[in-house]
């Protein structure tokens, strides 16, 4: 699953439907590469800018953004062009929501081993098996031989 934390101050994501339009542009990076869309979750933590300090002075000039992104479903090839594909394709995602409304922000992947990951219980399905496709064209998980 991709795990998305996106700390924000107040007066940033305040309406469902900003929450929803970046959520959205952030499930599509993920179902694009056959990945079912429930395996994405997005967190949004509001902060009041009293919080948040940056090079340890008050961030409160401007929103600052910074984003927390956690991939167990799937690692990322050890390659400079997989890590710069992932991180554009981040960007791109981000630009219309953030970037462009001239917030500062920033983000980093971590990448958690998927051993230690469990959707319902279940161990999750091998990525692109013919398991996976059945969860992301059902859009939820079930029961399979290697669940367990």
């Amino acid at each position: 699953m991709p795990l998305w934390l996106i700390f924000h101050p107040p007066g940033t994501f305040e309406d469902d439907s900003a929450k929803q339009a970046l959520s959205k542009d952030i499930t599509s990076i993920y179902t694009g590469i056959g990945l079912p869309a429930f395996y994405v979750v997005v967190n949004f933590v509001k902060l009041s800018p009293q919080d948040v300090w940056v090079g340890g002075e008050p961030k409160t000039d401007q929103p600052f953004i910074r984003i927390l992104v956690d991939h167990i479903a799937v690692r990322i090839e050890n390659e400079d062009l997989s890590y710069k594909r992932t991180a554009d394709a981040i960007e791109k995602a981000l630009k219309p929501h953030i970037c462009d409304k001239g917030y500062d922000w920033e983000f980093h992947v971590d990448e958690t081993e998927r051993r230690l990951w469990r959707v319902n219980g279940m161990i999750p399905p091998p990525f692109r098996s013919d398991t996976e496709k059945q969860w992301a064209k059902d859009n939820k998980p079930s029961r399979w031989d290697g669940a367990y």
